[in-house]
């Protein structure tokens, strides 16, 4: 059996660990001043050599040439299976032992912060008085779940990740040993991959070596499951375009492809990333990276995906918002019952009170502006009284259809995703929804759906209204848009939260 390559180049001397050079230097300085501590603690990410270093104080303490065999003083534990406090207090009882051969019994606990509670109690009293032939090397990825009393207790070493130019020169060095023949960019984006984990990509490299003679970027993208460039460039620019069609399209490519949703979100989030920082996109591309982050752990992310890439649509990332052209001057609606506005020629009898008025004979005539019969100004008319039949004005209509989206929001957030793309038109007791895809249309029209909506705005509107669901043709799409206002369609989609599901 071939030994992997990231066992095979494990570093076996501090001075040929790579990238770590603040710890190296200081422990080699330690070192040849005797400084010993009880008690060493290394934490940082994974891959970065925790564990090689860990094994390398080890038996730089002892004097003792590091290889692949084992020492009976140098014992490595793994706290992920042995956490509880019987193996705790079973170490704590081997540590009086004195060493077997060397000058120190060495343990090394290997991700110390799966302990249990019980446990760190049990260990906490053999740091605080460890015998003189004892040193704790603790190593761990998540050093805030440490006890502080832990961590006081020890001489601390913070890892860093491997910087990328360091990591490319490394794996061209082992390449070159290996006779592994690969392109300069297929090492990029091993080491863009790794993260600045030597581990991670080294052992990608080792897989990579095993797909053909002549390694490239190609044969790493298909290695990691990426789908190819010209592709995720073809999805930004649907998205650029505001193309609901081409975005829906490029999607079912990709799928198709055997290309999966978390792994798309993670390319286009960052070709968007590269983006800002080149001043090529807008600000409005910030809360679309903001929810691409949200499509991994998501229970359906296909759906996620889409959702959030069609809400993109609505504004454009690339540039500024661009006012759409202002249209002709509609007509003024007539105002409802509930809106009329105080007669602006005075009253034909100015002491008249509200007992005359109703008392007022039918067979008289009225001033031709006055108030209707039964109708006071300082008075709202009852419900059943009152009710519109003609629309609102247009204001009044997005003030409703808002107010009813932040309801519906509250408890049913996919469908206020889905609802607040829609253009609502009041006619009446009838609110026609505008919607741009046939597939929301039929979500909306789902009589749950419908009914949840139709209860929210008679509870806001005090009137049953009529929910009706249309697919709006481009015509009508663009004579539904409001007049050039920025400010309008924060009204519609809720402001800063255009891009919120």
């Amino acid at each position: 059996m071939g030994q992997a390559l990231y066992r095979k180049y494990r570093s076996k001397s501090l001075s040929e660990i790579v990238g770590q050079e603040h710890i190296t230097a200081t422990l080699t300085n330690a070192l040849k001043g005797g400084k010993i501590s009880h008690a060493y603690l290394l934490t940082g990410p994974r891959g970065v050599g925790k564990t090689s270093i860990a094994r390398i104080l080890a038996h730089e303490i002892n004097g003792l040439p590091y290889g692949d065999e084992t020492h009976l003083d140098i014992i490595e534990i793994d706290a992920a299976s042995n956490r509880r406090i019987d193996e705790i207090r079973d170490l704590r009882d081997r540590v009086n032992t004195a060493p077997s051969a060397a000058r120190y019994k060495v343990y090394i606990i290997d991700e110390v912060h799966m302990l249990t509670k019980e446990a760190f109690n049990a260990l906490l009293k053999t740091l605080e008085e460890p015998p003189a032939h004892v040193v704790f090397i603790l190593a761990t990825t998540e050093a805030h779940k440490l006890p502080e009393t832990i961590v006081s207790r020890t001489q601390r070493y913070t890892f860093r990740p491997v910087p990328k130019e360091q990591v490319i020169a490394h794996l061209r060095s082992i390449a070159g040993s290996e006779k592994i023949k690969i392109d300069d960019d297929a090492l990029e984006l091993i080491a863009e991959h790794g993260e600045g984990s030597f581990r991670d990509s080294i052992s990608l490299l080792d897989q990579a070596s095993s797909v053909s003679d002549h390694v490239t970027r190609a044969d790493i993208e298909r290695i990691l499951g990426l789908a190819p460039a010209e592709l995720i460039a073809n999805l930004q620019t649907a998205i650029t375009a505001q193309s609901g069609a081409a975005i829906v399209s490029s999607l079912a490519t990709l799928y198709d492809q055997g290309y999966e949703p978390a792994m798309v979100a993670f390319q286009l989030g960052a070709r968007l990333r590269q983006a800002v920082l080149d001043g090529s996109a807008a600000s409005a591309a910030l809360p679309l990276l903001q929810k691409l982050l949200d499509v991994p752990a998501a229970r359906q992310p296909k759906q996620l995906l889409e959702l959030v890439l069609l809400e993109a649509a609505l504004i454009p990332i690339r540039g500024t918002v661009t006012p759409a052209p202002a249209e002709p001057p509609k007509p003024a609606a007539k105002p409802t019952a509930a809106a009329v506005p105080k007669q602006s020629k005075p009253a034909p009898e100015p002491k008249q009170t509200k007992e005359a008025d109703e008392v007022f004979p039918p067979t008289e005539e009225r001033p031709v502006d006055g108030p209707e019969p039964a109708t006071a100004a300082s008075e709202p008319p009852a419900t059943e009284t009152a009710e519109p039949t003609e629309p609102l004005p247009t204001q009044d209509v997005l003030e409703l259809w808002q107010q009813t989206l932040d309801e519906i929001k509250k408890q049913h957030n996919t469908l206020y995703g889905i609802a607040r793309m829609a253009s609502p038109e009041l006619d009446g007791n009838k609110l026609t929804l505008h919607l741009k895809f046939a597939f929301h249309q039929k979500r909306l029209n789902e009589v749950k759906n419908r009914k949840i909506f139709s209860d929210v705005i008679e509870r806001l509107s005090g009137r049953p209204i009529e929910i009706v669901c249309v697919v709006a043709d481009k015509a009508t799409t663009a004579a539904a848009k409001p007049a050039a206002d920025v400010s309008t369609i924060s009204n519609i989609f809720g402001g800063a939260e255009l891009l919120e599901s």
